[in-house]
């Protein structure tokens, strides 16, 4: 199984390392503060009895050498803190979206002109970015899972510029057990951001379909 590497270790990133483990992954997990403040951490999900990957506790630019495919799910204001020369040339997932009360005001954001993961491709830029997992709370990264094929499966929808590492991107989705839906380039991944019809709402595939065909590009 693919060893993947969580840079950020709050709500998403949790469900994440939970999600991971429980389906074979192991995953290198990473915070701002430190590796030895994840021990609690490490040590729950370990306990977990659903648990048949490996969680470990490691810093940033650890976990991002360590991983095969590497998940960025911190605060879009400390982008700029991530390690590069680690994660060049792997696929990068970004589940980060814009909140200005948290983030401060960005223009490029503000004027449309781009999206925060066209930032975040910009700080990596050997990286292949693809945006996941933004627009779903984090407790149903664990609670929402069920095996393909299943009536009305819950749907994910991802964007890159990239076309093998959007396949990247879905071979793990679907594996942790949701449907994707592809909206092109990370430039289209303004139709799932927060105020959008898509964000947040728990869809099948034709729903999210049809939530972002209706997303405002304003």
């Amino acid at each position: 199984m693919t060893t993947i590497g969580i840079i950020g270790a709050g709500h998403i990133g949790t469900a994440l390392t939970q999600a991971a483990t429980d389906t074979g992954h192991d995953v290198v997990l990473a915070n701002s503060r430190g590796p030895e403040t994840l021990t609690d951490l490490v040590e729950a999900i370990t306990a977990r009895p659903s648990r048949t990957g490996s969680v470990r506790a490691a810093t940033a630019a650890e976990a991002g050498a360590a991983g095969d495919l590497v998940v960025v799910t911190v605060p879009l204001k400390a982008i700029g803190d991530l390690p590069v020369e680690p994660l060049a040339g792997k696929v990068v997932l970004d589940t980060n979206n814009y909140y200005p009360q948290r983030d401060g005001q960005i223009a490029e954001l503000d004027d449309g002109s781009t999206t925060s993961s066209e930032l975040l491709q910009r700080h990596l830029p050997t990286s292949r970015v693809v945006k996941a997992f933004n627009h779903i709370l984090a407790a149903d990264i664990t609670a929402r899972r069920t095996p393909p094929g299943t009536p009305h499966r819950r749907a994910l929808a991802i964007a890159g510029d990239d076309a093998s590492a959007k396949e990247t991107a879905t071979s793990l989705i679907d594996g942790l057990g949701f449907d994707v839906l592809d909206l092109g380039p990370l430039s289209e991944s303004r139709r799932i951001e927060p105020g959008t019809p898509g964000y947040g709402p728990d869809l099948d595939l034709d729903g999210l379909r049809r939530a972002t065909a209706e997303a405002s590009r304003s």
